[in-house]
């Protein structure tokens, strides 16, 4: 999945459907750590009599997460991964035969209904249950990379509505599966990209450009929400990048009004939007404890330093918490909550730092590294409402599962070869020319990656 950034020298300088449903939101809300409201759905029933259901405004609250059987089967299998099988990570739907199965390499794997299917029998005995899945195929999916392209072509937008995104709402309406909450990650290295790397940027590529001249991105990501978020018991988020990706001024609050067009563009509406996800399969820490953006090191801002490259956050809780402002003054809901993947946010190890110290250095190799990353650790568990807006820490990306692979790997996936996983590689204006810091030998992306996950579990943090 890429993650990119800006060099240094860039940074200085409701709910409404076709059918008539409506959300009614809850005034004034807004979600602190713990609390749990919720919000009516208004709906018009077959006969044109309304209805009504409730949506909680913290889907995670109160509730059991699905536990994806396959993952768990090859965490177990791996020696000391039955200390982290149990716990629940994101389904990902990165082509069209994921959605029946027909899966990696030919092989069958479980379906979104089987896994549908698995998540209602995890939820007996439980008030209320959660299914994480990811929606990942955009037409000319993932531009500014290789490793995670996929199978639709730039200009494929009705193959995407018709056979990608219209399959899965339909299967996800399925009265059987009504009792369970299902939160979607929309479209992750969609939408960002085309802030970041498009012309006149240094780190634009032909590929961004294309698809922010053709709309794809934004109207896929639009239907998508309308689709999906027609479902009452579906809580939508849209990938919302990094801290390191847009959080510096001149991705900010450009990103956050793209995502209020994106949410306003043909169907849809900012009440499609339940909240954001942000680091969805990426690196970067949580919560940074030892320092902070107003520091400095003899005298001169941390803002300066190689790591911190003028941004204006250091974590990614930070970041949410004020990106979040940022969209609610752009127009989307009070009530939204923020999701961020921690499944690879720790830097563990004998060299982590155990508190303040002398600040010679804040960081790693780049925040722009995002294939594979060497040193790479489990970072929080997944836990609910763990600070004031934000809905919970999520494990979307299964850990263990590649970013891509380390050389040009053959495949009928529609994934290439990216040079940011190959650990020779010096790198490129989107992670400012640095070494790629990504681990040698790795499978294609989305393959089971053992020494990966060994190394996730060794540099867990907290550790395990």
């Amino acid at each position: 999945m890429s993650r990119t950034t800006n060099p240094p020298h860039e940074h200085p300088p409701h709910r409404r459907d076709r059918r008539g449903r409506r959300l009614a939101l809850a005034a004034g809300a807004l979600l602190g750590a713990g609390a749990l409201t919720v919000t009516t759905l208004s709906t018009a029933s077959a006969d044109g009599s309304p209805s009504t259901l409730n949506r909680v405004d913290n889907p995670y609250v109160g509730a059991g997460v699905y536990v994806n059987p396959e993952w768990s089967a090859n965490a177990a299998a791996e020696p000391g991964g039955d200390r982290i099988a149990d716990q629940p990570t994101g389904v990902w739907l990165d082509r069209i035969a994921a959605i029946d199965g027909s899966g990696q390499g030919g092989g069958r794997t479980m379906g979104l209904r089987d896994h549908l299917d698995a998540a209602v029998e995890q939820a007996a005995g439980h008030d209320a249950f959660v299914f994480q899945v990811v929606v990942y195929n955009l037409p000319g999916r993932d531009c500014s990379a290789l490793a995670s392209n996929g199978e639709l072509g730039p200009t494929e937008i009705d193959r995407y509505k018709s056979e990608f995104i219209d399959p899965i709402a339909e299967i996800l309406a399925d009265p059987a599966y009504a009792d369970l909450r299902i939160v979607t990650t929309i479209e992750i290295d969609s939408l960002p990209n085309l802030i970041t790397n498009v012309s006149p940027r240094p780190t634009a590529t032909p590929e961004c450009d294309v698809m922010k001249a053709n709309g794809n991105y934004v109207e896929g990501v639009a239907y998508a929400l309308d689709q999906l978020g027609a479902i009452p018991n579906v809580y939508n988020y849209i990938d919302a990048g990094h801290y390191g990706w847009i959080g510096w001024d001149d991705n900010f609050t450009a990103s956050a009004e793209l995502f209020k067009t994106a949410a306003t563009t043909g169907g849809a509406t900012v009440d499609d939007v339940h909240g954001f996800i942000v680091n969805t399969a990426n690196f970067g820490p949580a919560v940074e404890p030892f320092y902070s953006i107003n520091d400095s090191i003899n005298g001169t801002s941390v803002r300066e330093s190689k790591w911190v490259d003028w941004n204006r956050y250091v974590d990614n809780q930070g970041f949410a918490q004020a990106f979040r402002t940022e969209l609610i003054s752009q127009g989307f809901d009070p009530g939204i909550g923020m999701l961020i993947d921690t499944s690879r946010s720790g830097w563990g190890g004998p060299d982590r730092p155990t508190a303040a110290g002398p600040r010679t250095t804040v960081g790693r190799i780049h925040q722009g590294n995002w294939c594979n990353q060497a040193g790479a650790g489990l970072g929080e568990r997944p836990t609910v409402a763990p600070a004031t807006g934000i809905d919970a820490y999520v494990w979307m990306k299964p850990p263990g599962e590649s970013d891509g692979s380390s050389s040009e790997i053959p495949n009928d996936e529609g994934k290439g070869f990216d040079r940011m996983c190959d650990p020779t590689y010096e790198g490129n204006p989107r992670n400012n020319h640095n070494m790629s810091g990504a681990l040698p030998d790795a499978p294609v992306s989305g393959h089971w990656f053992s020494a990966q996950f060994q190394e996730l579990m060794a540099n867990a943090y907290p550790p395990l």
